[in-house]
């Protein structure tokens, strides 16, 4: 009786476009909460502190840092386990196939950016969201792009799945250097000690996660008391963990990997989405969208990712430095180009440390985000529709 009960499920959680539909309904759960009679709950809770320890000794946060400083430094270390695989033996260990995904996340992430600059040129304050609109969320684009099946080829899933973790690996490196505060040098060198010892680990070839795990737990500590955002020592963390290709039974990291992507598409990223996609839409008008920060990311998402990903991938498959996906067209290469304007939650996690001081704009990241994303899954679905029946 309880497997057929759950046999649905099952075969729902199976489906590559699950992740992306379950991020899609803990954000309008979200919508529906901030601007009901529980929006003042819902805000006073992620607002709370909740400590780990005790008061002397111990870890105290509020609910929403707990989300985005520890629950999404276990999201970065998977997302780091895979940039680390794709780069020793998969897609992007060979050059040639890494090169239009490489090309193509590039031209992604500088045109929206500097659409985003131009229109908030004036304000040095509202500049700081430059790199808003640079993310692809890689669970929700590629979630849209499987309901379509096999109407669209393998080749431009790989494409699309590439450049977003290029584009995972180009946010990391921002969130490191841009979004920072100052750095504690004792912290500094602590993380530095701790690395030291991960390193040791992966070099004597230890196969248990429980050592990585420890120094990583310490690792993290002096990666948040540091200076540098928390999530970084999952990156780091990441690195360090051993990869045997020949033997790939006996890989730590595909272990790891395919142990805590469902908890971390099912778990982790939902309750992500929940906490940080909640904004009261009381007042919202056209005019709101107009407003230089959401106005910046709009434009940045929804026209400077497809530009910049198509323009350039267009560039570097005509002058021969990479080729065109197998079984594509220029309309379809041009539908995925839309589809990576689906920030979402990586727009959302680089708009919270973007104006963690200046929470006045909070709002209009989140109207952003989710009107760039909204506009870039509906026009990248049709046009995707249109092309496979072509």
């Amino acid at each position: 009786m309880i497997q057929y009960i759950s046999k649905p499920f099952k075969y729902f959680f199976k489906l590559e476009s699950a992740s992306g539909l379950v991020l899609l309904f803990a954000a309008i759960i979200a919508l529906f909460i901030s601007n009901s009679s529980l929006g003042e709950n819902y805000f006073k809770i992620l607002e709370s502190y909740f400590t780990l320890g005790t008061e002397d000794f111990g870890l105290k946060l509020s609910v929403l840092h707990w989300i985005n400083d520890v629950l999404m430094a276990i999201f970065f270390f998977l997302v780091s386990l895979e940039i680390k695989r794709e780069f020793v033996k998969g897609e992007l260990s060979n050059p040639k196939q890494a090169m239009l995904p490489i090309i193509g996340a590039v031209g992604g992430m500088v045109v929206p950016a500097a659409i985003y600059i131009i229109i908030n040129i004036d304000d040095s304050t509202r500049l700081n969201g430059w790199a808003i609109p640079s993310a692809t969320d890689i669970a929700f684009s590629l979630g849209v792009l499987s309901l379509l099946g096999k109407r669209v080829p393998i080749s431009l899933k790989v494409f699309l799945t590439a450049l977003a973790i290029i584009d995972d690996l180009g946010a990391i490196i921002i969130i490191a250097f841009f979004y920072s505060g100052n750095i504690q040098t004792t912290y500094l060198i602590l993380m530095a000690v701790a690395m030291l010892l991960l390193i040791f680990l992966n070099r004597l070839n230890v196969r248990s996660f429980i050592p990585y795990l420890i120094v990583g737990i310490f690792l993290w500590e002096f990666t948040h008391q540091s200076g540098i955002h928390a999530t970084i020592a999952g990156v780091l963390l990441a690195l360090t963990i051993p990869h045997d290709t020949k033997k790939e039974k006996n890989s730590l990291l595909l272990k790891l990997e395919h142990a805590i992507s469902p908890y971390v598409a099912f778990g982790i990223m939902p309750i992500f989405a929940f906490a940080n996609a909640g904004v009261s839409l009381e007042g919202l008008s056209f005019a709101t969208l107009l407003n230089p920060v959401p106005l910046g990311i709009v434009c940045g998402l929804f026209f400077g990712k497809q530009i910049g990903v198509f323009l350039f991938s267009y560039l570097s498959i005509y002058f021969k430095f990479a080729d065109k996906p197998n079984n594509s067209n220029w309309t379809s290469l041009y539908a995925v180009s839309i589809l990576t304007g689906i920030g979402f939650t990586m727009s959302l996690f680089v708009g919270n440390l973007a104006f963690a001081n200046n929470l006045e704009f909070s709002d209009g990241v989140k109207i952003g985000v989710l009107t760039g994303s909204l506009l870039s899954t509906l026009c990248g679905y049709f046009l995707l529709l249109l092309a496979s029946k072509k």
